[in-house]
């Protein structure tokens, strides 16, 4: 199984990682892309003002210029230490043991904006930008990543994959046809039994269920596995639609 996570507007600042290579990032494929965007990124940090407008950054979030201007020498994390915010906050990825982490490591990609999917415990520097930022100079993300990231899923040939991304981050790569995958949205029910979308506990509850995941090191290669892996875990998971499914929280 692939785990597919959104990443997260905040992040933890600094790192002790060798400065980025793109090289050694997972899918491999997406090297041109992720140079592309990189360069476009370093390229507009010149340029304090334009960067400020570009990326609404507020007086406060100004230092994240400078992240941009060294994403090619700052030091790494981790991505999964890297970023912060609600979702992984629940995941908590500083308390999972040795073998949970090295779970999260085979099977969690998060999606980033400058680097598109990269795996869980690969390096990545600070750096701003969000899947609907427009950058001088590069064409909409969306033209950018969303046909090279499907075929590098594609490429990956995974079992099965299990999408949490927001919509903002699926629309940078849509699952492709050939792989089989759900997306998962977070609902609650009402007391008239009608589903109702989350925000704040969208994240959580995400977050929460990919800790769960790596705990019992699920062995989960299609949705019927997924579905009987919840049952035991004690979630209530259930299909919605072709290729979705609403966890109940």
């Amino acid at each position: 199984m692939l785990v597919l996570l959104p990443p997260s507007e905040t992040k933890r600042p600094g790192g002790d990682g060798a400065p980025l290579d793109l090289g050694a990032l997972a899918l491999p494929s997406l090297r041109s892309p992720r140079e592309q965007v990189v360069e476009g990124l370093v390229a507009l940090s010149a340029d304090a003002e334009a960067s400020a407008r570009v990326l609404k950054l507020s007086a406060r979030r100004l230092h994240e210029v400078a992240d941009n201007a060294a994403l090619r020498t700052a030091p790494t994390l981790p991505a999964l230490d890297r970023y912060t915010g609600v979702l992984f906050d629940a995941l908590a990825a500083d308390t999972l043991d040795v073998p949970a982490r090295a779970w999260v490591g085979r099977h969690v990609l998060i999606h980033s904006a400058p680097f598109g999917p990269v795996g869980a415990l690969d390096g990545i520097p600070a750096y701003r930008l969000a899947a609907s930022t427009s950058v001088p100079g590069l064409p909409p993300l969306r033209r950018v990543w969303a046909d090279a990231v499907s075929a590098a899923l594609h490429q990956a040939a995974p079992d099965f994959v299990l999408d949490l991304r927001s919509e903002a981050y699926a629309a940078l790569g849509p699952l492709p046809a050939g792989v089989d995958g759900v997306y998962v949205r977070v609902v609650s029910e009402g007391a008239d039994g009608a589903a109702r979308a989350l925000n704040h506990f969208n994240k959580k509850a995400k977050g929460e269920l990919v800790r769960l995941l790596a705990r019992t090191e699920a062995g989960v290669r299609s949705r019927s596995d997924l579905l009987a892996w919840a049952r035991t875990a004690g979630l209530v998971l259930r299909e919605s639609a072709e290729r979705e499914m609403e966890l109940v929280v």
